[in-house]
């Protein structure tokens, strides 16, 4: 990179600018860590839940049985602790949740009809549609109801006209919009009597819905989120969810359930394409056993997300630069849409973003009002010097 930038600074005629040259191709082409100063916890363009994980310069055993020293499988370790956080038969590992549900559908619907309301044919971010995933599993769609109502009666129907072509029914949350008013849709346990396998994208990736690993359970502006544990026991057969949104782990696509079901999308030709490597096995078995010893600082999301405003406001107090603002944090990252979650930080007059965003470590930010907004929610409390410090006049 830097042979390449000091020839284009030479072609040019300019040999002194090699510098800021390579400085820029920097700044374009490689992957370093900022400071999210947005509020907004899973933010997409940021990698959504922080995480932190270091894996030593060492093998590690995984796909090697240390009980029988014979051949073991990736799917023995981190899904299965996944499986026992969400109540579970088993799960399995993907590399994302549109994966997850293209999976699922190839494993159980293959050249047959998935039965699905026309108000859950979602689009996910980047342009991806419910739709066109399920194209490419080989399923055939089946539509049931309207956008705004569709009703249990909706979904008999087409399984009664279908019949064994009808193979799976599914379940998919809104997770991104929210349809409003003249509304209807049949819950889990409904959908979970049509005699077919029952599949919920839950999407968003909430474990369990007391949020056990909080000290103060779970907070109000998770009311109505779907959660897994919680739609395995209202009769779902499999569940589907994002790795690194609710449920603070690494990108990965959760499939958990009924074990006969899990180890038919196992044994599929696609799950070899699909599966995840060591490091995010390794990254989300160390999410799963922070909820399993209920240990809800040990996920940077819950963490952020249960910080108290007057805690944030204090934090805000201390950096001494600028003013101290309520401000509103937001979940982010297609989760909870219209959730706003209450806030502190500091703010600056003008718009310092692309003052900020060159900083030796980027600080992203936002402009509210015609002043640039730091939310301290998505700050981690090491990093506020160094918000002071950029925030400070003449620190360039």
């Amino acid at each position: 990179m830097l042979v390449e930038a000091a020839r284009t600074a030479i072609n040019a005629g300019a040999p002194e600018s090699a510098r800021q040259i390579a400085d820029d191709a920097a700044r374009r082409r490689l992957l370093r860590p900022v400071i999210n100063g947005t509020g907004t916890l899973l933010h997409t363009n940021l990698g959504r839940a922080p995480i932190s994980w270091d894996q030593a310069e060492q093998y590690s055993n995984l796909e090697f049985d240390l009980t029988t020293g014979e051949r073991g499988s990736r799917m023995d370790a981190a899904p299965a602790l996944i499986a026992q956080v969400c109540g579970a038969e088993a799960a399995i590992v993907v590399n994302n949740c549109a994966a997850a549900v293209l999976l699922v559908l190839a494993s159980l619907a293959e050249g047959s009809g998935v039965v699905v309301s026309r108000g859950e044919l979602v689009e996910i971010g980047g342009g991806f549609r419910v739709p066109d995933v399920m194209e490419r599993s080989g399923a055939r769609l089946i539509e049931v109801g309207t956008t705004n109502r569709t009703r249990l009666a909706d979904f008999k129907r087409a399984v009664e006209q279908h019949g064994d072509a009808a193979a799976v029914v599914l379940q998919v949350h809104q997770s991104n919009y929210k349809i409003v008013g003249f509304t209807e849709a049949p819950r889990t346990a409904e959908l979970a009597t049509l005699s077919r396998p029952l599949v919920s994208d839950i999407g968003s990736g909430l474990a369990d819905s007391r949020c056990s690993w909080l000290p103060g359970g779970p907070p109000g502006w998770l009311d109505n989120e779907p959660a897994a544990r919680q739609t395995l026991e209202a009769g779902a057969d499999l569940v589907t969810f994002s790795g690194d949104k609710l449920f603070g782990g690494p990108q990965a696509g959760i499939i958990a359930g009924r074990a006969d079901l899990v180890a038919a999308c196992a044994a599929h030709p696609l799950a070899r394409a699909l599966r995840p490597g060591s490091l995010v096995l390794g990254a989300l078995q160390a999410t799963a056993l922070a909820y399993l010893n209920r240990d809800g600082d040990a996920i940077p999301f819950w963490r952020m997300a249960s910080l108290s405003q007057d805690e944030l406001r204090s934090r805000a107090q201390e950096i001494g630069v600028g003013v101290v603002v309520d401000v509103a944090s937001t979940p982010g990252g297609g989760t909870l849409p219209g959730v706003e979650i209450p806030s502190a930080g500091v703010a600056v007059e003008g718009d310092q973003r692309n003052r900020l965003r060159n900083h030796r470590r980027p600080i992203i930010a936002r402009v509210v009002d015609g002043r640039t907004v730091i939310d301290l929610r998505t700050v981690h409390p090491d990093d506020d010097s160094e918000i002071a410090a950029a925030l400070t006049p003449g620190s360039d």
